[in-house]
Formats: C-alpha cells, structure tokens, sequence
C-alpha cells in the first residue's frame, strides 16, 4: 500500500499482518480524499479503529495539520508506528492505543474537536453505530466538522441524532458515508 497524493506520494505503507485489519483499497482512498477536497487543509483529523494508519497519513500528506490515531490492537498499532516513523510525521500525529469507544471521553475532556473523523471498525457488530453516538455525544465533531463512515455496502449507516447523512459512495463492497451536522 501507498500514500495516494500529497507531500508523500508513493510512499510505501505497512499493513498488520492478518485478518484483522482491512486496509481501504488505494481507488477508495484516492475517492474519499478527492470527495472531501479541501477540507483536510489545516484540518484536525480523528482515525478511530486506526488500522495500519493510511487514512490519517493520506490526510497529514494532503496538508491536514494534525492527527489523532485509536488503534486497539498492539501488531496494529505497531504498524502505525512504524508507518509514522518511516514517513516522518510523528511531531503531527499522536497514536492511541485502546479500544475507542472507551477513549473517546478522554478524547472529550481534552477538549479537543476534529474537522475530520474517520470510522472504519470491523463491518461486523454495530461499531460504527456506537461510535457515531459517542462521537456527537461528546462533542469531538467541530461545528463544521464532517464524519466518513467506511462500510459493507450492505449494511448501511443509520443516521444519528445530530448528524445527517449527506451522501453515500460506494466502491465494490465497500460504502462510504458522509455524515455533518
């Protein structure tokens, strides 16, 4: 895998060994970015369920400013680390590892807000759905803030209190939806 665009095009990304992590296709990332526009620039960026990092790098190579990175799994966020250190964006980005629902009040009660949010959990459960709640819930969605869902197209994203679903992309297998306030 490679970052799509940016500063650090071309520059190659390590993914988790496993079944674990399903890294989002390059077609879907270059889609996903393209769609958001300028909107990653000078951006404060969310990656919740992290996976190998690529979505939060994308964004730091397009000119977000900072990230945040919630990887549970420590191969996963080893992999993270090691992506941050190879491309040089450790002083932009801060990895959490834990589970994220629980993070997500500490996130909160540092008062921090993000531009960006991005949730790709396990297609399985109701992950998203929880995480979407705990997102608005806690107010770590600035005011004009945008959240991509990443999806199996066959299980759509129900619309949360707060948020209302502006469009939905899908890829194959994979959807993308886009949820404001």
């Amino acid at each position: 895998m490679r970052v799509v665009a940016g500063a650090l095009k071309g520059q190659r990304l390590d993914v988790p060994p496993g079944r674990d992590v399903r890294p989002t296709p390059d077609r879907v990332r270059e889609a996903l970015f393209s769609s958001l526009g300028s909107l990653v620039q000078g951006a404060g960026v969310l990656d919740l369920f992290g996976g190998s990092g690529a979505l939060a790098i994308e964004a730091l190579s397009r000119g977000a400013a900072l990230a945040v990175i919630v990887e549970l799994h420590r191969r996963a966020a080893d992999v993270v680390s090691a992506n941050l250190s190879r491309t040089g964006l450790e002083g932009r980005a801060r990895l959490i590892r834990g589970d994220a629902l629980k993070l997500i009040p500490s996130l909160a009660a540092e008062r921090l807000a993000f531009d960006v949010v991005f949730l790709d959990p396990p297609y399985a459960g109701d992950l998203a759905a929880r995480a979407l709640a705990a997102v608005v819930g806690h107010g770590l969605l600035a005011p004009e803030g945008v959240v991509v869902v990443e999806h199996d197209k066959r299980n759509p994203v129900a619309e949360p209190a707060g948020l209302r679903i502006e469009s939905v992309r899908t890829y194959g297998d994979t959807a993308l939806t886009y949820l404001a306030r």
